[in-house]
């Protein structure tokens, strides 16, 4: 079967508006000392264009106030708006806003409660609300969730939640957190646990702190919120605000993180072209013992083996994107787990190269790539660690064989 990863020529010329509005409107924010606040007032006319232009909050069906754009378009979308981290805020799919809406979405669809749809899906998509993820906890491994120790009991018409958890992402300027909890610890934990939302003014929430990573808070991410620290101290939910059918919380957990390791994916591929773009431009115009960089053969091969593997990683993400467009995400798993783990090796690795050709202003924070370089290195760990997902690949495919009849001689 042939993959096709080509567009209409209508979407083709919204990529080529994308490519120009991020270029002269989104990337000079960069440059501005602002608070968030003021982030906010800026990019709102830079929103209401988006809207105009029939790209708000892509990621959602039409009849969610999305565009039902399909992962193809999505990724070609993001691998764009991921030359920023002002793109996906302007177009309306940040993290973790963006998984968070679908969440929700997939809650609506499976319980038939159209409330969810009033009260948080359309104030997400509208921007007047902010939302947080908080499942991965301190005293548990965030690769193995089946370990989740934060637990959520019913009491007549509500829920209470007893825990503690770390990197929610967004948690100290959130309105309402999605929280994971353990609602029955006597069944496999695949089928024990649920998802909640809970409005941050609630009884017994406690932000603890922003978690100090090597994501300055002085950077653009920060200026956001930061990953926070949270626990809840018997909080009170009423029963509806449960996300999906009880028990439900990996099976929305997987539909929310399947397509979001595409979006990550073709984001990195926005930011490794942007440090190879800095790299050419630099190495074309650097002067060093007797001759340009672009004339030096490291050099030469750095740009190469780049390229080389931005092309690779590209289609793997698209294949990915294409299959679970065709089948599904469950039959995506592999391509998507492959993707998850070479993606961000190429991220690191073209960013590396770029800033070691720019020598110390790489370094510094006169140019984005020593805030880029960090972000990459959390690349492998977010969203199941590497050696999960190779894991994963490794064990899927020996499924395909079997032990050979020989003896192997020992």
């Amino acid at each position: 079967m042939a993959w096709e990863f080509e567009t209409e020529p209508e979407y083709e010329e919204q990529l080529a508006w994308m490519r120009g509005f991020l270029r002269e409107e989104i990337i000079p924010i960069e440059t501005l000392e602002l608070t968030y606040d003021q982030v906010v007032a800026l990019v709102r006319p830079l929103q209401e264009e988006v809207r105009r232009r029939g790209l708000w909050a892509a990621h959602l069906p039409p009849e969610l106030g999305g565009m039902g754009f399909g992962q193809v378009r999505l990724g070609l979308m993001h691998e764009i708006l991921g030359q920023s981290p002002y793109g996906p805020l302007v177009f309306g799919n940040n993290a973790p806003d963006s998984g968070n809406a679908e969440l929700l979405a997939v809650g609506m669809e499976l319980t038939g409660r159209e409330d969810i749809r009033s009260r948080w899906l359309e104030p997400l998509l509208a921007g007047t609300m902010r939302s947080a993820f908080s499942m991965t906890e301190p005293n548990t491994a965030g690769s193995d969730p089946k370990l989740l120790s934060t637990q959520a009991v019913r009491d007549g018409d509500e829920w209470v939640i007893n825990g503690r958890k770390w990197y929610t992402s967004n948690g100290s300027v959130a309105d309402i957190l999605i929280v994971m909890a353990v609602t029955n610890p006597d069944v496999h934990p695949y089928q024990g646990s649920s998802m909640f939302v809970v409005p941050v003014g609630t009884r017994g929430v406690t932000i603890v702190r922003d978690v100090g990573s090597m994501d300055d808070p002085s950077v653009t991410y920060g200026r956001f919120g930061n990953h926070a620290e949270v626990t809840y101290e018997d909080v009170r939910v009423p029963a509806d605000h449960l996300v999906g059918p009880e028990g439900g919380g990996f099976a929305l957990a997987q539909a929310r993180l399947g397509p979001g390791r595409i979006h990550h994916c073709m984001r990195w591929l926005g930011q490794s072209q942007r440090a190879f773009d800095m790299m050419c431009e630099r190495a074309l115009s650097r002067y060093a013992h007797g001759s340009l960089l672009s004339e030096k053969q490291t050099v030469q091969n750095w740009i190469a083996d780049s390229r080389a593997e931005m092309q690779a990683a590209r289609l793997m993400t698209l294949h990915a994107a294409w299959k679970m467009d065709r089948e599904g995400a469950a039959a995506a798993r592999v391509e998507i787990a492959m993707i998850k783990y070479y993606g961000a090796q190429v991220l690191y690795n073209v960013i590396d190269r770029s800033l070691q050709v720019h020598g110390s202003l790489g370094y510094s924070t006169d140019l984005p790539l020593e805030a880029m370089y960090r972000w990459a290195r959390a690349a492998r760990i977010y969203d199941g660690p590497d050696e999960v997902h190779r894991q994963t690949v490794a064990r899927q495919t020996l499924k395909a064989y079997a032990p050979s009849l020989r003896r192997s001689w020992s």
